[in-house]
């Protein structure tokens, strides 16, 4: 599987253009996963100097990256808009992880347990015994002549 990972508040604290503190376990588990033979690709928004430090920081704890910051390739070194006039920035990845997503950046133990055993957040609160809320969106229908 591709893995998309950022960096600024997922593998370490916000703290740009400086490096944060590494949030607990977070090499460890993204180490485990490449174990694993997941695909990693660091995907920030960091450029330049701020982008060479981070991928710096990681490579000297034995975490490497498969492409920073552009597709995977399979071919070659990968898409970008220097090879590809007509690249579009979307990632093409299988998961993300990130701290922005809705609810917020998971427990690391909790992000390699859903990634190994393939579960969505669901299935992972109803395998820890947790009562999973349901939502109801559905609106009453109206007929059109009643306002």
């Amino acid at each position: 599987m591709i893995i998309a990972v950022d960096f600024d508040g997922t593998i370490v604290e916000h703290r740009y253009p400086e490096i944060g503190k590494e949030i607990p376990f977070a090499v460890a588990t993204l180490k485990e996963l490449q174990k694993d033979g997941h695909k990693l690709i660091l995907w920030t928004v960091r450029e330049g100097e701020y982008l060479e430090a981070a991928v710096k920081w990681c490579e000297e704890r034995g975490l490497r990256f498969i492409a920073v910051n552009r597709n995977l390739d399979e071919n070659g070194p990968g898409e970008s808009l220097e090879t590809n006039p007509s690249y579009s920035r979307k990632l093409k990845a299988h998961l993300f992880i990130d701290d922005r997503n809705v609810g917020g950046l998971l427990d690391w133990g909790v992000v390699y347990e859903l990634v190994s055993k393939r579960m969505n957040y669901e299935q992972y609160l109803t395998s820890q015994g947790e009562q999973v809320p349901t939502l109801n969106f559905k609106k009453e229908k109206k007929p059109w002549w009643k306002f």
